[in-house]
């Protein structure tokens, strides 16, 4: 595939840009110079240009404009800011519509550019340039840079000189640019003057001309290319797209050229065939009458890794060397067939090959050498397979006598150990068990040890070299098998007699195990007991516990005697120790525990009994002394709590209840004060008799249901109840004298509140509220009742107390009784009429009744005929509201 083709990837892989590579200076330097004359180049037409590559893009702002000069499109609204994060956004935008084209972007990131990177910046443009200047480029059936270099061969064809291969060298001696000039405007330059070894006259020429008649900007510099062993092929390529851009409107006058151009290519084509078939053809015609002695020689090899070099060789041969003549064979076939159909359709005479270079002959040569190879590989396979056999049955031994070697290492020593004079009659079982197995296993091997012998006899009747060594090591391994049968009956009859003798023991280890074994759990479990710290909160748990300890004490005598025929069993098994001279390395495998253990345990428990004795006496006392700090507490919170209780009641009933004036209920409640603050001796009282119970860790009393906490807090409650109950009827006084309420209108606004305080808990909910005044005659729209609301519960608390509802009603009958004021003066300056103008209120009206009828007057609208005044309707609802009219 074209590397420059439409699938997006117009970078090759040789041009990609490496982040971890540099470019060569004179490189770079022909690359700065080269695309800053490409891009200025088009970003003239919008009235602007770049002065350093790396430097002017980074803001990515002269990077869009470029790329909406050279596509015609309109890319997303650049960032103006100058902050790094609206560069990289510019950047983006224009990478973005670079990918939106097709183009893959290898290694470059945003950041890179804004950072000034040269390198990233320059293969950018580059990227820009394949896409936008070269990838569009196609002639005759080839696109980008094939394309383009075709071009340019087709343009130079005729001239003298010029051989353009590449976009680099072919371009260094400057012909190839004027040839490029002269065959679509000669008379610019007189071609025929120029000279070969002069490249830099030719290279000024061809800038000069091209950037003063065709409109191609000096791109490069003729020191930079000739001063350079290789030129930069992406900045020739770059200026050489600019003069194909540039005479590509005279594409079509040179079609009848090419055409002739092709003919003779066809020709040039023809001869090069038949001189690349004789070629080929002798080639391989040598290298097949070299390689079939080769595959000819049948003489054999004595060792096996010798056939294998043979045979790898011939694989070496099959893989390596076979491939590429069946390739060139091939070749060679189509090659002639190809001749020989352009021929015919040119009107040329057949090719005929040299004597002996037919494809016929070639083909019989080819049969022979592949006859060669068949019967060369059927000799190798069968010669391995013969030296396998012998390899395989000396390896067979090998592997073999291997295995038996390595089993039967260390069974001798296994065999005349003496493990069994100290082992107890668990492992003496377990011994013979393992002889047994041993027995069977010995027998399974009797197999391989005839198949050993068999095998080093087929290896002696075959002449095997290696059969001395085989023979010996044979003569071995029955050596040795017959050692271990005579070893393995002496440790089968020892193991017998070692087993009858241990059983005897066995059955008294067992019965003293059986016993002992739970008379040291019940010593542990006592131990236990006796030492285990006990909490009580009672006397009857204190109680329980010295009952239980007198039950075990009862327990002891009987204990010791299970203790005694214990050790009796035990030293019945040392006596018959003694007598047998039976060698006991061991201990007893059914139990851990041995006579000393028991005694120690033993003297434990009756060491630990009296100190549980004094525990259970002390602790008994304790608790004796815990009730009484029980009782004593108990019996004051029992008559405190109560009190405190029925105080708080008595307080709530006479805020509530309306007996007398407010000074009879503030003298009243100042009364109830100094009675609660006389009480504050008791509550010290029952404060010390609760850190005497705290000190002695006393958690529960099951005479009382108060705690210390519970007084603390209804004291507290108390206190607070009969300061803010206080509090409150001082601020109905004074609410009462400043707003001059009587005593009959502040009796009824409590009767109200006592009424919709529907929970008796002194204050009202919003709900309660707004029932309270709908039954007052309020007509309560939503916004009427927020603003009410926002009066009597400044914080949204969502209550209302009895002091916010004083203060509403007082100054909702001020206003009304400002109202009705004001209704008598609308009802004189009216006269005849039936309205009133805003103006005659100000004129007639004290400042302060004019502002308030106006302020009320606000919402409602006069009669049409009289604009600015209202009736008298419109008036009364203004003042009195809706439930008035």
């Amino acid at each position: 595939m074209d590397p420059y083709d439409g699938d997006g990837d117009y970078m090759h892989q040789e041009d990609d840009w490496d982040r971890d590579m540099l470019l060569d200076p004179a490189w770079e330097k022909q690359q700065r110079k080269t695309f800053t004359a490409w891009c200025n180049s088009h970003l003239r037409k919008a009235g602007t240009q770049i002065e350093n590559i790396e430097e002017d893009f980074r803001d990515g702002l002269k990077l869009m404009l470029l790329l909406e000069v050279i596509s015609g499109e309109r890319l997303a609204k650049p960032e103006r800011g100058k902050m790094r994060v609206h560069k990289i956004s510019n950047v983006n935008k224009a990478l973005d519509f670079i990918a939106s084209k097709g183009v893959k972007l290898v290694s470059i990131g945003a950041e890179e550019i804004v950072d000034g990177n040269a390198k990233m910046t320059l293969g950018m443009i580059w990227t820009i340039i394949l896409r936008f200047a070269i990838q569009d480029i196609s002639v005759e059936e080839t696109s980008a840079k094939e394309g383009l270099l075709l071009w340019c061969q087709r343009k130079t064809a005729p001239y003298k000189n010029v051989n353009i291969q590449n976009f680099h060298i072919s371009w260094k001696d400057g012909l190839g640019f004027c040839a490029l000039i002269h065959r679509h405007r000669p008379e610019l330059i007189d071609y025929g003057k120029l000279r070969k070894d002069d490249p830099m006259t030719n290279l000024n020429t061809a800038f000069d001309v091209a950037e003063k008649y065709l409109d191609i900007p000096k791109m490069l510099d003729a020191e930079d290319i000739v001063g350079t062993a290789r030129p930069d092929e992406k900045a020739i390529m770059t200026y050489v797209s600019s003069f194909y851009h540039a005479f590509s409107g005279a594409q079509k006058a040179e079609t009848a050229a090419n055409r002739i151009c092709k003919v003779l290519a066809v020709n040039q084509e023809n001869e090069q065939l038949m001189e690349d078939y004789e070629k080929l053809a002798s080639d391989l015609l040598e290298w097949i009458r070299r390689t079939i002695p080769w595959l000819e020689n049948r003489m054999p090899e004595n060792t096996m890794q010798a056939m294998q070099q043979k045979l790898e060789d011939f694989r070496d041969y099959r893989r390596l060397h076979k491939p590429p003549k069946v390739q060139e064979k091939c070749q060679l076939e189509i090659n002639f067939n190809t001749l020989q159909t352009k021929l015919r359709l040119s009107n040329r005479p057949a090719f005929m090959p040299s004597e002996g270079k037919m494809v016929l002959d070639i083909n019989n040569a080819w049969g022979n050498l592949e006859g060669a190879e068949k019967g060369y590989e059927e000799w190798l396979l069968n010669e391995i397979r013969r030296l396998e056999r012998l390899d395989h049955l000396a390896e067979k031994f090998r592997q073999k006598a291997a295995i038996h070697e390595a089993w039967t290492e260390g069974k001798d020593d296994l065999l005349q150990k003496r493990d069994y004079e100290t082992a107890s009659l668990s492992e003496i079982k377990a011994l013979l068990k393992k002889h047994e197995a041993f027995e069977s296993d010995l027998a399974a091997h009797q197999d391989r040890v005839e198949q050993i012998a068999a095998i080093a006899q087929e290896l002696n009747e075959l002449d095997y070299y290696d059969s001395p060594s085989v023979n010996a090591r044979c003569q071995r391994i029955c050596d040795q098998w017959d050692a271990l049968g005579g070893l393995t009956q002496k440790r089968n009859e020892a193991l017998q007699r070692t087993e009858k003798l241990l059983e005897t023991i066995d059955q008294l280890y067992l019965e003293f195990a059986k016993r002992a074994a739970p008379f040291n759990n019940w010593m542990e479990g006592a131990m236990e007991d006796l030492q285990d710290t006990f909490i009580v909160h009672t006397i009857e748990e204190i109680q329980g516990l010295s009952t239980a300890h007198e039950q075990f004490k009862a327990t002891l005598p009987d204990a010791d005697k299970e203790r005694m025929a214990i050790l009796g069993i035990h030293n019945e098994i040392a006596k018959i120790v003694q007598t047998y001279h039976v060698n006991m390395a061991g201990t007893n495998p059914y139990t851990t525990i041995n006579p000393q253990e028991i005694n120690g345990k033993w003297d434990k428990v009756r060491q630990l009994v009296p100190q549980r004795d004094q525990a259970l006496i002390e602790e008994h006392a304790r608790q004796q002394n815990n009730e009484r700090l029980r009782r004593q507490f108990a019996n004051q919170a029992n008559v405190i709590g109560p009190w405190i209780q029925t105080k708080m009641e008595e307080i709530g009933r006479i805020s509530i209840e309306m007996h007398g004036t407010l000074e009879d209920q503030l003298s009243h409640l100042r009364q109830y004060e100094k009675s609660i603050i006389n009480y504050k001796p008791k509550i010290d009282q029952l404060e010390g008799d609760h850190q005497l119970i705290q000190e002695a860790l006393i958690f529960d009393n099951k005479h009382t249901n108060y705690t210390m906490e519970h007084i603390r807090v209804g004291w507290e409650q108390l206190l607070t109840t009969i300061a803010r109950t206080i509090n409150e009827i001082e601020n109905q006084i004074l609410t009462r004298d400043a707003k001059g309420i009587s005593q009959e209108q502040l009796n009824e606004f409590r009767a109200s509140f006592n009424h919709f305080d529907r929970k008796r808990t002194g204050i009202m909910d919003a709900e309660d509220f707004k029932t309270c005044l709908i039954s007052m005659g309020y007509n309560l729209g939503e916004n009427e009742f927020s603003r009410i609301m926002s009066i009597v519960d400044p914080n949204r608390m969502g209550i209302v107390t009895f002091q916010a509802f004083i203060d509403f009603m007082s100054r909702e009958t001020a206003d009304t009784d400002t109202a009705d004021q004001v209704m008598a003066s609308f009802k004189v300056l009216a006269g005849d009429k039936n309205y009133i103008l805003a103006d005659e209120l100000r004129r007639e009206l004290p400042p302060d009744q004019a502002e308030y009828c106006i302020a009320r007057m606000a919402p409602y609208s006069g009669p049409d005929a009289v604009p600015g005044a209202l009736d008298y309707m419109s008036f009364s609802t203004a003042l009195y509201g809706e439930s008035d009219l």
